[in-house]
């Protein structure tokens, strides 16, 4: 390995050992959350029934200037699918906003099927769609769906509807040259779900009697692509080939790859550098592991002030190379606080370039630089020849005139013309004289 990323791997060991000093709080929420009603009328009408504690954050994903939440749907809460600005301008916390729109979150009429009924699973892919698991609720017969949101429009792209009614957990995105799958957990099934993009359908994987709880992806430069499960109530850490998944299987044989020190991982997530970041319930720290090496925890963010609650954390990871992390409090205030670490990496989505290819990078900038510099110097000498010339030329063509008129003072100036001719035509009116 070249000195170069030598130093890369010892300042990421140095950020890592020091990864909860990395942390930043961009808001915190003494209150609760609360939403941004469309009008009073709304608001007055809801806050009879809802409770500021109702608002639970489970799952999130990051895009661009917005952080999506999906929330439990506890007690009277009115929509589960939700986002909020990375920044404000107002001192004030900023409120959650329904997305994509008040009126596509159902709390009355269920058989339609047609509206989010309980969002679950985040995740956005390389050109800007966020995708959401939606569960059934429990008034409803309708069965579980995948929906693509465009988020340059926020305009529903497709709605899938699963075989199942619940339960659906959590989601990666594997994207290939020759389509899309998603790969979906269900919470103590022995199973996950595969999703084809490009066919509009889905298929179970049996998992060999593993109980799948949270579910990773590898980073795309990785090939072959390794899924990671959790198992349900349990430590253990188990993978999978990507290879298979995409041909169609509909069994798979996990592997264990270690143990966590706690159990029931609810949240896995790998960055495009290979590292893996876990929470547990009823933990009050994340956990790390670099995927390249043998299995090796790490404690990543600890918030030891915090009592253990069921879901203490939820985070994701956009394209920026930050980190973002709601922590939840139960027992103190700020009840919740929006955090934010700035770790140089970006989601498993996007690709991390291999050493080789960032070498041929930086060998092309210096390339262009070079060849930048090389016309900048040429271009300078040959604009120096060119004056040159010109003045060998005007001294030359001053010489022979002042040879063929004796009489004419002579004021050797060559590269100003204009002031040897005033000079002779001076010296010549002083002749006649």
């Amino acid at each position: 390995m070249t000195p170069f990323f030598v130093a890369i791997l010892l300042l990421g060991l140095s950020s890592m050992a020091t990864a909860t000093n990395l942390f930043s709080q961009v808001f915190e929420w003494p209150d609760g959350l609360d939403y941004e009603w469309p009008s009073e009328a709304n608001r007055t009408q809801e806050d009879e029934t809802l409770e500021p504690d109702d608002i639970v954050p489970l799952y999130m994903a990051a895009y661009g200037p917005k952080i999506f939440l999906s929330l439990k749907k506890y007690g009277n809460i009115p929509m589960s699918l939700v986002s909020l600005p990375t920044r404000s301008a107002s001192s004030a916390p900023p409120k959650l906003t329904p997305f994509p729109s008040w009126d596509m979150h159902e709390n009355e009429n269920w058989e339609k099927c047609n509206k989010i009924e309980e969002a679950k699973g985040l995740e956005v892919d390389s050109i800007g769609r966020l995708w959401v698991l939606d569960e059934a609720s429990s008034k409803s017969n309708c069965r579980a769906k995948l929906w693509i949101f465009d988020l340059n429009s926020n305009k529903t792209e497709l709605v899938h509807h699963f075989y199942f009614h619940d339960p659906i957990h959590d989601l990666v995105l594997d994207e290939t040259p020759n389509g899309t799958f998603a790969y979906i957990s269900r919470q103590s099934k022995q199973h996950i779900v595969v999703f084809s993009l490009e066919q509009n359908e889905s298929w179970k994987v049996n998992t060999s009697g593993l109980a799948v709880s949270s579910i990773a992806l590898s980073p795309k430069n990785q090939e072959p692509r390794t899924l990671y499960l959790s198992e349900y109530e349990s430590s253990e850490l188990y993978s999978i080939s990507v290879a298979a998944l995409r041909n169609g299987t509909r069994t798979a044989n996990p592997e264990l790859i270690g143990n966590w020190t706690a159990k029931q991982s609810y949240r896995m997530l790998l960055d495009n550098h290979g590292t893996m970041y876990a929470a547990f319930q009823w933990e009050n720290y994340t956990s790390s592991w670099n995927s390249s090496q043998p299995f090796q925890e790490q404690r990543f963010y600890e918030a030891a002030d915090l009592l253990p609650f069921y879901w203490q954390f939820t985070f994701s990871l956009g394209q920026s190379g930050s980190l973002w992390m709601m922590v939840f409090d139960e027992y103190s205030n700020p009840r919740y606080a929006l955090l934010k670490a700035e770790i140089g990496a970006k989601s498993y989505i996007f690709e991390d370039l291999p050493e080789e290819s960032i070498l041929w990078h930086l060998f092309g900038i210096i390339l262009s630089g070079s060849i930048v510099f090389s016309v900048v110097i040429f271009w300078r000498n040959l604009r120096q020849k060119r004056i040159n010339s010109l003045s060998r030329i005007i001294t030359k063509e001053l010489t022979k005139y002042r040879t063929t008129s004796p009489t004419m003072t002579f004021i050797p100036r060559p590269l100003s013309p204009d002031l040897n001719i005033r000079a002779a035509e001076k010296s010549k009116l002083g002749t006649d004289d």
